[in-house]
């Protein structure tokens, strides 16, 4: 009986120990965090791959994911630059297609809304001769975080090589 009744206390114990357990992780900063991180970065990969994708025949598709995965200056410069780089890409019929190879956020500030991330890609471009050329890259970009989520709002070329030292 008293066995029992030891067991039964030990199990009450251990219940609540992992119940606290729980609430504690529901409820840390850290990993809210780290979801927000997470989140950031997925925006921001499948927003860059977006970017260096683009198939001459479905073209009006692709210059909508660029639009869709955009926000501010970045935003409006493709609104503004759209029929000539849809005439440009039409007339070499080309096809791009990204793939990501890695990605990481670089910063971020939850309560401004703002991140960057740095996105390797390895882009194939096809043209309707010739043999596809394959290049590997890094891409800084900026994001801001919209009612819609995260949106890229600046890419660029991250720098190569470094400081001799």
């Amino acid at each position: 009986m008293i066995a029992t009744l030891a067991l039964a206390v030990c199990a009450a114990g251990a219940a609540g120990w992992g119940g606290w357990l729980r609430y504690e992780a529901a409820h840390d900063d850290a990993a809210s965090f780290a979801q927000v991180r997470d989140d950031a970065l997925a925006a921001g990969e499948q927003a860059v791959q977006n970017m260096n994708t683009l198939d001459h025949r479905s073209l009006e598709k692709g210059l909508d994911s660029w639009e869709q995965s955009t926000t501010g200056d970045l935003h409006a410069q493709l609104i503004d630059g759209r029929d000539a780089f849809a005439e440009q890409i039409a007339k070499a019929k080309t096809v791009s297609t990204a793939e990501v190879l890695s990605g990481a956020v670089t910063e971020l500030d939850e309560r401004a809304g703002r991140a960057g991330v740095m996105v390797a890609l390895r882009v194939t471009v096809t043209a309707p001769e010739g043999e596809p050329a394959v290049k590997e890259s890094r891409l800084l970009g900026s994001l801001t975080r919209t009612s819609e989520g995260w949106k890229l709002s600046a890419l660029g070329q991250a720098p190569v090589g470094g400081t001799a030292g």
